[in-house]
């Protein structure tokens, strides 16, 4: 069965685009709206977005835990975050590859900001079958971008409860 090698979805939020942008392009936030993510160190201590920031994504799924080095690759103000995860490691991500990219599109739309979040794995040297099984070894049984499907919908959901709450833009 072929891959699919690329998924995504939006929802539409009741907050302005500089808000959301500015919550989505902070690493060390994602943990607040990922079922999978626990959040990021940004090495450097640095906060801001901008192309070429380096972070290691900090990961759990069930009782499996592993880390991410990621790198933005795409920090347009109010508009587009992007990162790619290249290296994966149980404490420190030392086995360089290229694994996936993460985008965040955002779109001003009526009294709000349409966001689109996209899941493309990047494994494109991996043949078929192998990554099948992989896929359904890590995953226990989907293939990997119903999986993705899902994660994104579930952090879209919590994205928009957390920025439409009262208090959720806080920090």
């Amino acid at each position: 069965m072929p891959r699919v090698f690329t998924v995504s979805d939006s929802v539409f939020i009741e907050a302005g685009p500089a808000e959301v942008y500015r919550q989505l392009s902070q690493p060390a936030r994602m943990g607040r709206w990922s079922p999978e993510n626990l959040g990021a160190t940004v090495r450097g201590g640095e906060q801001a977005a901008r192309v070429g920031l380096v972070f290691d994504g900090h990961n759990r799924r069930g009782a499996f835990r592993w880390t991410t080095r990621c790198t933005v690759t795409a920090a347009e103000q109010d508009r587009l975050f992007r990162f790619r995860v290249h290296a994966i490691g149980l404490r420190r991500p030392t086995l360089r590859a290229a694994i996936a990219t993460w985008e965040y599109r955002l779109t001003p739309a009526d009294s709000g900001t349409e966001v689109t979040e996209t899941w493309t794995d990047d494994r494109r040297s991996w043949p078929d079958p192998v990554a099948n099984l992989f896929d359904r070894v890590v995953t226990r049984g989907l293939p990997f971008a119903d999986f993705q499907r899902r994660n994104i919908r579930t952090t879209l959901r919590n994205l928009k409860t957390a920025l439409e709450s009262p208090d959720g833009a806080q920090g």
